[in-house]
C-alpha cells in the first residue's frame, strides 16, 4: 500500500522528514545545474583514453630523486641497500661485524682502493637494479685489489678463477687478462650474480654463497635438506665454512657502512661523480709513455688497467680507463698527434737484463726558482735539455716556481731537497695490494716524490718492502 493514500492516518513527524529530503534534493538539483553551467561555457572534455595520450604525466618523484642525488657516494649506496630487510640479529653477522670494527685499517684501506672504481660499480648495479651492497663484494673477495690473486689461482676485483672468467667471455692471455679489467670482469661478475639470483628463485643470499661456493655445491646442500625435511634457506644449509662466512661478512660489513660512526669508523668521503672515463685507442701504446702524454701519474693509469700485464696494450680491447680529469687532453692528443708523432708511443725493446745490471745514477732535486728554464737548470748541472725532460716525464718546457724537478748524473752530489728538509721522514712497510699511487695518496704526497726517496725499490711495490716517507712536520 501506498504511504500516501488517503486510508493512511496523518503524521507529522513523517510530513516532516519528507519536507527535509524533498529541500535537500532541490538543493542537490540546483548545485547540479551550475557545476553544468560552468563545464558548457567552455569546449567539451575529450575521453580520458585521448588525454592520456596527448598529455604525458610529468615524472615528478624523477626530477625529485636528481635533485636530491647525494654528493657523497657512501650516501648513494645506502639508499639502495636492500640485503637487510627480513634479517634480526643473528650471531653470524655480529661475528663478522665486530671483526670489521675491530679491523678499521682493512676497511679503510680497502675503501682507498677501491674509490677508483666504486662509482662505475654502484651506476652498473643501477642500471640492473641490483642491491648496492654488491658493490662491497670486492671487499670480500680482493681488498678491491686488481691485482690480486687467490690460491685458487682466481684473479681480480672480482676473483675470477680461469673457467668462470673464460665462461663470460673474459680473455686472457699472457699480455692481456680480462679478469683484470675493471670494467669487463665488473658486467661479468654482475652477469654472473644476475644468473645464479634467477637460478636460486630470487634470493640473494642463496645466490651469493653460489658465487662463493659454486652452484652445484648449493644445490647440493639444497637437495640434502629436502630429503631430510629441513629448512632450504641460506642459514639452515649445510655449506663449507668459508661459505658460512661470506654472506655474514657482506652483511656486516653493510652494516658497518650503513653506521660507520656507530661503530667508530671513519669513512673518507668519495665524491659522487666517475673517478675515469673510456678512452678509445687504435694503435699499440705503451702506458708509461701515455701516462706522460697526458700528464697522468704512470702507476695511477695501470691501476685502472691492470689487465695489461706488460703495461702495453696488446692483446686487448681498443680503450684505456683515464682518469675524468685527463681524459679530454689525452683523446685530444691522440687525435692530433701524426702517425710519426703517434710512433713514439709505442712500447720499445727493452733489454732487462742491462737495465737490471746497471747502477743507478744518483738522483737528487731542484726546486724552480723565478726566471729559471730548462736550458740554464741542465747546463748549471751538466745534463742535457731533453734527459731532464724524460726524468720528469715533460712534454713541453714550461716551469713554474717552487716546482720540483728529478736530476740524475751530472753536478752535485746526493741531498735532500730544501722541501724535503723540512718535512720529517717516516718508515712504512708494504702491504699486499699497495702501489705507489695508494702510499702516496695515504700519506697525501706526489707518488714521483715517493719514488725520488725510495730509488731502489723498482716500479712495482712487493709486500715487506720499507719505503721512507716525508711527511709535514
Amino acid at each position: 500500500m501506498s504511504p500516501y493514500s488517503p486510508a493512511t492516518p496523518f503524521r507529522p513527524r513523517a510530513l516532516t522528514r519528507l519536507g527535509q529530503a524533498i529541500a535537500l534534493a532541490m538543493t542537490a538539483a540546483l548545485v547540479g545545474c551550475q557545476s553544468a553551467a560552468q563545464v558548457d561555457s567552455g569546449p567539451a572534455p575529450a575521453p580520458a583514453t585521448a588525454t592520456l595520450k596527448r598529455a604525458k604525466p610529468k615524472p615528478i618523484f624523477q626530477v625529485e630523486h636528481d635533485k636530491r642525488q647525494p654528493q657523497d657516494l657512501w650516501a648513494r649506496m645506502r639508499d639502495g641497500f636492500q640485503l637487510q630487510e627480513g634479517i634480526d640479529v643473528n650471531p653470524r653477522v655480529e661475528q663478522q661485524r665486530l671483526w670489521f670494527v675491530s679491523n678499521p685499517d682493512f676497511l679503510l684501506t680497502s675503501a682507498d682502493r677501491g674509490s677508483l672504481y666504486l662509482h662505475y660499480i654502484v651506476e652498473r648495479l643501477e642500471e640492473r637494479n641490483m642491491p648496492l651492497e654488491l658493490a662491497l663484494l670486492p671487499v670480500i673477495e680482493s681488498a678491491y685489489n686488481p691485482m690480486a690473486l687467490s690460491r685458487a689461482n682466481a684473479v681480480g676485483l672480482w676473483q675470477f678463477i680461469p673457467s668462470t672468467g673464460r665462461y663470460f667471455n673474459l680473455r686472457q692471455t699472457n699480455l692481456y687478462d680480462g679478469r683484470q679489467d675493471v670494467t669487463a670482469s665488473t658486467n661479468a661478475a654482475l652477469d654472473y650474480l644476475g644468473k645464479l639470483h634467477d637460478m636460486f628463485n630470487g634470493d640473494w643470499l642463496l645466490a651469493l654463497a653460489a658465487y662463493n661456493a659454486g652452484e652445484g655445491t648449493v644445490s647440493r646442500a639444497i637437495e640434502r635438506n629436502e630429503r631430510l625435511g629441513l629448512p632450504t634457506d641460506y642459514w639452515n644449509l649445510p655449506l663449507p665454512q668459508e661459505t658460512r662466512d661470506y654472506v655474514p661478512k657482506l652483511l656486516a660489513l653493510s652494516e658497518v657502512v650503513s653506521s660507520p660512526e656507530a661503530y667508530g669508523v671513519a669513512l673518507e668521503p668519495i665524491a659522487n661523480q666517475p673517478y675515469f672515463k673510456i678512452v678509445e685507442i687504435n694503435q699499440r701504446l705503451d702506458l708509461a709513455r701515455v701516462a706522460a702524454l697526458a700528464d697522468i701519474d704512470e702507476d695511477e693509469l695501470y691501476q685502472l688497467n691492470p689487465a695489461f700485464k706488460k703495461r702495453i696494450t696488446l692483446d686487448r680491447p681498443q680503450h684505456l680507463l683515464v682518469p675524468t680529469a685527463k681524459a679530454k687532453l689525452l683523446a685530444d692528443s691522440l687525435s692530433s698527434m701524426k702517425p710519426e708523432e703517434l710512433l713514439s708511443l709505442r712500447p720499445r725493446q727493452v733489454v732487462f737484463e742491462q737495465v737490471a745490471s746497471a747502477a743507478p745514477s744518483p738522483r737528487r732535486s731542484y726546486k724552480v726558482r723565478r726566471g729559471d728554464n730548462l736550458g740554464t737548470i741542465a747546463r748549471a748541472n751538466k745534463v742535457s735539455v731533453s734527459d731532464l725532460q724524460r726524468w720528469n716525464k715533460l712534454t713541453g718546457k714550461h716551469l713554474k716556481p717552487g716546482q720540483l724537478l728529478v736530476l740524475q748524473g751530472g753536478a752535485g752530489g746526493n741531498s735532500a731537497t730544501s722541501g724535503d728538509a723540512s718535512r720529517r721522514s717516516t718508515r712504512y712497510t708494504v702491504r699486499k695490494g699497495d702501489s705507489y699511487y695508494l702510499v702516496a695518496k695515504r700519506f697525501k704526497v706526489q707518488p714521483q716524490h715517493l719514488k725520488r726517496w725510495n730509488p731502489r725499490l723498482g716500479k712495482a711495490l712487493r709486500p715487506g718492502q720499507t719505503l721512507t716517507v716525508y711527511v709535514d712536520r
